[in-house]
């Protein structure tokens, strides 16, 4: 069975910076992309960014210019660098991996992974 866990979370203030962990593994042999998503007690889940097994990548407008998402193929693992970080930031943040063939652009959509992680709390006070 696939896994997926996500390190990193916390609190921090605002303009601070957190970076996410999601170490992936027993994932199916084809799995064209990883992404992160958010969600809070009052949103719905929210694609923040995504990233193929290629290195493309692409990130929510709401984010952009402030977080980056890369991948390290041989750790199976993706990361998600947090920068300039706001209040409305604040949410559980989790990785999801999509199996099937790449796609471009990279979708932002959640229905179109299959695996979860159980997400990991990012608090951004003022």
């Amino acid at each position: 069975q696939a896994q997926l866990v996500e390190s990193g979370g916390g609190s921090v203030q605002v303009g601070g910076s957190l970076r996410l962990t999601c170490a992936a593994s027993r994932l199916p042999y084809i799995t064209s992309c990883m992404g992160w998503f958010r969600r809070d007690s009052e949103t719905e889940r929210e694609g923040v960014a995504g990233i193929r097994e290629d290195g493309m990548s692409r990130v929510a407008d709401s984010v952009k210019g402030r977080f980056t998402i890369s991948l390290d193929g041989a750790k199976s693992t993706v990361y998600l660098q947090m920068n300039a970080l706001k209040p409305e930031d604040a949410a559980m943040y989790s990785c999801a991996a999509k199996e099937g063939v790449s796609q471009w652009p990279v979708p932002l959509e959640d229905k179109y992974y299959t695996y979860w992680g159980q997400g990991s709390q990012v608090t951004v006070s003022s």
